[in-house]
């Protein structure tokens, strides 16, 4: 996985193909999130959680509040509250 400030994006690799990404934009002092896809011929091999995980680690080492205007973010923030603290 890395971070791609190029394309404003967080990503995700199958054997070095991009399986899926999550967009982001660095609003107000908090880090938007609104956009996440994982190919369909990755799909259910459970790729979504750690690129969220992913995401919401990388905006809470800067420091940075999450908006999850995503509803697949909001629903893993609800499901998994040691990132509650992070939602503006």
């Amino acid at each position: 996985m890395k971070r791609n400030d190029q394309e404003s994006r967080y990503e995700i690799f199958v054997d070095g193909q991009l399986a899926g990404f999550a967009t982001y934009a660095d609003v107000d002092g908090a880090r938007e999130l609104p956009h996440t896809f994982v190919d369909p011929k990755f799909r259910g091999q459970g790729l979504s959680g750690p690129l969220m995980r992913y995401a919401l680690d990388d905006a809470r080492s800067e420091g940075l509040n999450v908006i999850p205007t995503c509803p697949a973010v909001a629903r893993y923030i609800a499901q998994n509250p040691e990132y509650a603290d992070l939602v503006k």
